[in-house]
């Protein structure tokens, strides 16, 4: 079954390639017919993604959720779970221009990684972890999706705003709309971001005696917590648009410093994950 990974990944790519592409003719030459197959594709690739967590799960007897490529796995599961809702939900069938791009980069990451099944480090097995790495995998697909409109927002209000004569501004939504989502999906991220780090604590005093180290990983989950909680005090002093826009890529730039960056440049106790 282990085999079965690597046609599932370039399956997997394939699908999220196409989908990007389909949408890309639909919305920029006006090719409304090949929307609905945009969509089967983007469902199919959920298929696909959840087919290969189920299949990692078996060959590890549990939960993926042990290291890099696992997390990478759910990650790009949660950013398609979101972004799927907030299409069907407000018909933002044109975020995937903006929203794909971030999977596919993902992906492209994930199929270099090393894919043989270890047995999982002694720290990996605890109860903690399925609580501690889905609400991460959770607030970070939902932040995700915050930084696609968020970087739609400002894409369009470079290109003139809501009368621009310019084809891409003219198929998004409004910048107030944009706008409020961006802030409702960080919304809903921060709660399991703030879960994730409370049951890391209790993890880390369970497997190593106590519940802060100041691990790089740690410490920029917390400037991650950091940097979602100012937009969130920003927004209710009355802060939105350009200013919210931006404190929302910064918040996401942290997400992936702390998903790779530090997994690479700032090696600590939680360099298995």
């Amino acid at each position: 079954m282990e085999s079965l990974q690597t046609p599932f990944m370039v399956a997997l790519l394939v699908a999220y390639v196409l989908a990007f592409m389909f949408y890309f003719i639909t919305f920029i030459y006006a090719k409304v017919a090949l929307k609905n197959t945009a969509k089967l594709l983007i469902v199919l690739a959920f298929v696909l993604n959840t087919g290969l967590l189920v299949i990692r799960g078996l060959l590890i007897s549990g939960l993926p959720l042990r290291n890099l490529f696992e997390f990478g796995l759910f990650f790009i599961w949660a950013i398609t779970l979101v972004f799927l809702f907030i299409e069907y939900k407000f018909d933002l069938s044109v975020s995937a221009l903006f929203v794909l791009p971030i999977v596919i980069l993902l992906l492209l990451f994930l199929v270099n990684l090393d894919v043989t099944v270890r047995p999982a480090m002694p720290a990996l097995r605890s109860k903690w972890l399925i609580i501690h790495v889905l609400t991460a995998v959770l607030a970070y697909g939902a932040f995700a999706i915050s930084f696609a409109l968020s970087v739609m927002y400002l894409v369009k209000d470079w290109l003139g705003g809501e009368n621009s004569p310019n084809r891409l501004a003219s198929i998004m939504p409004r910048l107030e709309l944009l706008d409020e989502l961006s802030y409702k999906v960080i919304f809903l991220g921060m709660p399991a971001l703030t879960i994730m780090l409370v049951t890391g604590a209790v993890w880390a005093e369970y497997s190593w005696g106590r519940y802060w180290s100041w691990d790089p990983k740690e410490t920029w989950a917390l400037v991650t917590w950091f940097v979602y909680s100012a937009y969130l005090h920003i927004r209710l002093r009355g802060w939105k648009g350009k200013k919210a826009a931006i404190i929302s890529i910064v918040g996401f730039m942290a997400v992936i410093f702390t998903f790779l960056g530090v997994s690479y440049l700032l090696p600590g106790i939680h360099s298995y994950a």
